[in-house]
């Protein structure tokens, strides 16, 4: 088949009807980069708790079951290929944060630490060239960041729920999502992860 959107789009249809050729080919479509991405963003620091193909698969599922429920709005393949890597990177970001609360409860606390070290670690970088490129990315948006503003994406690295950094820090919760978010935006122009705030 080939990728026009009207070709696209009855292949989406088919597959939100629950043919399974159908859910196949849309598969083959972002699978191959989802693999690479998954690989990637696991990391030393994730890649002895949770297995890449685990990760594919659980994405996988994700998206056929949205798939089949009509949750997402697709208008071309690029547009699931997209969507995969997004979720991807959340479920990544998750299990790191879960570890991190998990740690933190075993520990009896928290305890603070290098943010730069921590977001270089969190690359999933093997590269040491583009380890050390991706170093100085993290030192100038670190550089940058306010005392809360470090507060908050040390809390959230721990493992920190918004309502418990919120608390902690003294901040509503609508003030804490909208420093979360300009965050964010901080991360993805720098070209670093955002899902791990």
């Amino acid at each position: 088949m080939s990728d026009s959107p009207s070709d696209f789009s009855t292949l989406l249809a088919k597959a939100r009807q629950g043919d399974q050729d159908a859910l196949a080919q849309l598969s083959r479509q972002y699978e191959p980069k989802l693999r690479i991405v998954a690989r990637v963003l696991l990391g030393p620091a994730l890649r002895p708790y949770l297995d890449s193909t685990d990760l594919v698969q659980s994405v996988h599922r994700s998206l056929m079951l949205g798939i089949k429920r009509q949750q997402y709005d697709l208008a071309g393949p690029e547009n699931l290929v997209a969507l995969a890597l997004t979720l991807v990177r959340r479920k990544v970001a998750r299990k790191w944060r879960r570890m991190q609360r998990q740690q933190r409860f075993d520990r009896g606390g928290s305890e603070g630490g290098d943010l730069a070290q921590l977001l270089t670690s969190l690359s999933g970088a093997d590269n040491p060239a583009r380890t050390v490129e991706l170093r100085e990315q993290v030192d100038q948006v670190c550089a940058n960041l306010d005392a809360t503003e470090r507060k908050i994406f040390e809390l959230r690295s721990q493992g920190y729920s918004t309502a418990e950094i919120a608390c902690q820090l003294g901040l509503n919760g609508g003030t804490l999502r909208v420093r979360m978010t300009r965050l964010r935006q901080r991360l993805r122009t720098a070209g670093l992860i955002e899902e791990w705030l």
